[in-house]
């Protein structure tokens, strides 16, 4: 039986907690009970173009065999956020700005940067715009290389963020003259100039997995809005993974409020109440 266009199955207690604990098994995100409508309609969207009227059916399907695994990545897409735009929070890339301008000073070597929940590349060329308009104002900037590496569990996300390609509207916010410099038309929309795109690459990762990642040594590890949906405890346990990848003298850049008593003997805390960050001593 295949769902109406027009009505949704009524999500019961016991689907809801049924999902709930797998969403969270395998991607550590929580879904509170105020995103019990959230989960619902992710779910019954997929489900009607799939063919399933029954959560807890559509459920044991998903967790069988290759084709479960096949359909749980498809659904991966529609139950994580892609919230995220330009420059969102300044105050955390003045802190991102403000070191590298220092970094610089010291030491002239390649950069590596982490941006970590990725989504759809925002954040990722954000960062990468913010450390090409340092490096434009550095003596030596012709001699200093850069990487950036965005990562997220959404494929889907992944793929936008490779084309680096949005929508006019998702530039409004933007400095006139930064589009200028970094954005090419395609047709109605713009793209992230080749140069910059050429510097940042793609890679999916779930957080949960974190240990597996290669990344190591880096600069900058950028992670904001990303915590919020995971327990306290596993918040910790990924930023002191986190931390551990910085090289001496790297900055964590974390979102405000996201995490709380937490704390680890080699960082220092960067002075600021509008925006949360440290640095990994040397």
């Amino acid at each position: 039986m295949v769902v109406s266009v027009n009505q949704s199955p009524d999500l019961s207690d016991a689907a809801f907690a049924c999902w709930q604990d797998t969403i969270e098994e395998r991607l550590g995100l929580q879904l509170p009970d105020h995103r019990r409508s959230f989960l619902k309609t992710c779910l019954s969207i997929r489900m009607r173009e799939v063919g399933f009227d029954d959560y807890l059916t559509y459920h044991e399907f998903v967790m069988q065999g290759d084709r479960g695994l096949i359909e749980w990545n498809q659904l991966i897409d529609r139950i994580t956020v892609q919230e995220t735009r330009f420059f969102r929070d300044p105050a955390a890339l003045a802190l991102v700005k403000d070191y590298l301008v220092r970094r610089l000073k010291r030491d002239e070597s390649a950069l590596s940067v982490w941006s970590v929940g990725c989504s759809s590349g925002e954040e990722t060329y954000s960062l990468a715009i913010l450390i090409e308009e340092v490096l434009a104002k550095h003596e030596s900037s012709s001699d200093i290389r850069y990487g950036i590496t965005g990562t997220d569990v959404s494929k889907k996300g992944l793929k936008a963020a490779s084309e680096g390609k949005y929508a006019l509207r998702r530039l409004e916010t933007l400095d006139k003259r930064l589009v200028d410099r970094y954005f090419t038309d395609v047709g109605g929309s713009k793209q992230v100039v080749k140069s910059t795109r050429d510097r940042a690459c793609f890679v999916r990762l779930n957080l949960l997995e974190l240990a597996r990642s290669p990344l190591n040594n880096l600069d900058v590890i950028y992670c904001q809005n990303v915590l919020i949906y995971f327990r306290k405890w596993r918040r910790k346990d990924i930023v002191s993974e986190l931390a551990s990848r910085l090289k001496p003298g790297g900055i964590l850049v974390l979102g405000l409020g996201e995490i709380v008593d937490w704390n680890m003997p080699d960082l220092t805390r960067v002075p600021g109440e509008r925006a949360l960050a440290y640095i990994k001593r040397k």
